[in-house]
């Protein structure tokens, strides 16, 4: 499997596993991801650069976003000022399930992240979807807090604000990177 850089071209695609994923969600009985991700938002985000695909031949099997921007109002000051990468919208195809893509991902997160000159791998989780903290917590995140008020992003109510951290180290994950080289956040 490789690991690229998304393209504008792969919109559709992306959007269409998200909603593969949200179904999924659904059946496993949590609301996760239950309104239909915007496309010029994600479409941002992948003109920026910080979006990536996991492919196995033809297939897509995961996608990560890697942003070296927090989401409003869920990190301190002082948080903040700590060079940190964050995680979002690590997503695994069910065609793939069981196989630790997810966890190789997050071990490339973190390698790409000590790369890039930060201490911290950061994300936010679900704040009720108990399954995937503790999933986080397997991959060795420490958990900080969880954050339940203030809005999101995108206008809703803050639905994501369950916060975990793990320090980057550089790791073996078992893709073929055809990445570029990250940017320094620490220039």
């Amino acid at each position: 499997m490789r690991i690229c850089l998304a393209r504008p071209r792969d919109l559709p695609t992306l959007l269409a596993f998200r909603e593969e994923a949200a179904a999924w969600l659904s059946r496993v009985g949590t609301d996760q991801w239950q309104r239909p991700y915007p496309a010029g938002k994600l479409l941002a985000t992948i003109e920026a650069g910080v979006v990536f695909m996991v492919r196995d031949g033809d297939t897509t099997a995961a996608t990560i976003t890697l942003t070296p921007d927090a989401e409003e109002g869920l990190w301190t000051e002082r948080e903040l000022r700590e060079p940190s990468l964050f995680v979002n919208k690590l997503t695994v195809a069910r065609t793939h399930a069981g196989r630790n893509v997810g966890g190789r991902l997050l071990d490339w997160a973190g390698s790409r992240a000590y790369c890039a000159g930060a201490q911290w791998l950061r994300l936010d989780a679900w704040t009720t979807n108990t399954a995937l903290q503790l999933y986080y917590l397997r991959q060795g995140f420490g958990y900080i807090r969880t954050v339940r008020q203030g809005v999101a992003v995108n206008g809703g109510p803050r639905v994501s604000g369950w916060l975990a951290q793990r320090e980057t180290r550089l790791a073996e994950h078992g893709f073929t990177d055809d990445t570029p080289p990250p940017e320094r956040i620490d220039a």
